[in-house]
């Protein structure tokens, strides 16, 4: 596929774009990501209103080159983060979790590019009916909330592709050259990635995380609390204590008191590695290293580069 389409519309030199993960994504990551020639993503799903135009004000200060705001749809503050969005000119909005028609027409009247999460080749066509500029289609592999659908990156995005005339940004699964090139291969106009850069050095994460992170094995991330919304998590004690209640069929309200409140920050961003919600993509089998976000960008795109088909 033609990654120009993406490089064009956002106005970058490189389709790689840092995803907006919560109690990871703040400013200083966004900007790396920026200046090394990608997409960086402030994530503001785990920011209050003033502390998102602080991050933008300070991404806005490290880097002259394009960045975007990540905005979770189901944030209960999602108009201030819209209104501050407008205000601030952010050039680029990823929306995700909820219905793309709420807000993408009014952030296209103030000329910002719009694109959506799915994990679907019809929440990709509802997408592009609301007017979204592209979509990031998001396998099963993916780490924090994911589909219900279980469909898998491979299966997802020529599914997406087929089916829609925006651009398709590939996600869940990637973090090499080497698999962006099959992502590309397969449909995409570029790709999302995630869990390699919750493990770099500019990344809001702690580092008690990011050591779990990069000391996990494949089958250590487990998708999750599905009648709820479905997340998936690195293996830990509450975890088990999860798998536990979701065997013996515990309802919606039992599992949402199990939850609590502030469990992912509790556990991704103060460093809880027993009590904590951990949150990761299952290619955290394949990242070994923390390191800075301009390496990772350029390792990934350098390795693409090297493969000919």
């Amino acid at each position: 596929m033609d990654t120009s389409l993406i490089t064009s519309l956002f106005n970058i030199e490189k389709p790689i774009i840092q995803a907006g993960m919560i109690w990871a994504s703040g400013w200083r990551l966004a900007s790396a990501v920026s200046n090394s020639g990608g997409l960086g993503i402030i994530g503001s799903g785990s920011m209050y209103p003033p502390i998102l135009k602080e991050h933008i004000k300070k991404c806005k200060n490290a880097t002259d080159k394009p960045f975007a705001v990540n905005v979770p749809l189901i944030y209960p503050d999602v108009e201030e983060h819209i209104k501050t969005i407008i205000e601030e000119k952010i050039p680029i909005v990823f929306t995700s979790a909820g219905n793309p028609k709420t807000w993408t027409s009014k952030l296209k009247e103030h000329g910002i590019t719009v694109v959506h999460v799915v994990s679907s080749s019809k929440f990709a066509i509802k997408a592009e009916q609301a007017g979204c500029d592209a979509v990031v289609a998001e396998g099963f592999e993916a780490g924090g909330h994911n589909g219900r659908e279980e469909t898998t990156t491979f299966v997802l995005v020529p599914a997406v592709a087929k089916s829609v005339k925006i651009p398709v940004i590939a996600a869940g699964g990637i973090a090499t050259g080497r698999q962006m090139k099959a992502a590309i291969v397969l449909g995409a106009s570029a790709v999302q990635i995630g869990s390699r850069f919750v493990v770099s050095e500019e990344a809001t994460s702690h580092m008690n995380f990011k050591n779990a992170v990069i000391e996990a094995s494949e089958g250590d991330t487990v998708l999750s609390l599905k009648k709820l919304t479905p997340v998936r998590l690195l293996k830990n004690d509450f975890f088990e204590r999860v798998a536990r209640a979701e065997a013996t069929c515990m309802d919606e309200e039992g599992l949402k008191n199990l939850l609590g409140r502030a469990r992912a920050k509790r556990g991704m961003f103060e460093g809880d590695l027993i009590e904590g919600e951990l949150e990761i993509g299952q290619v955290s089998s394949l990242i070994h290293s923390i390191q800075p976000a301009a390496h990772i960008v350029e390792e990934i795109w350098n390795e693409y580069l090297s493969i000919k088909l």
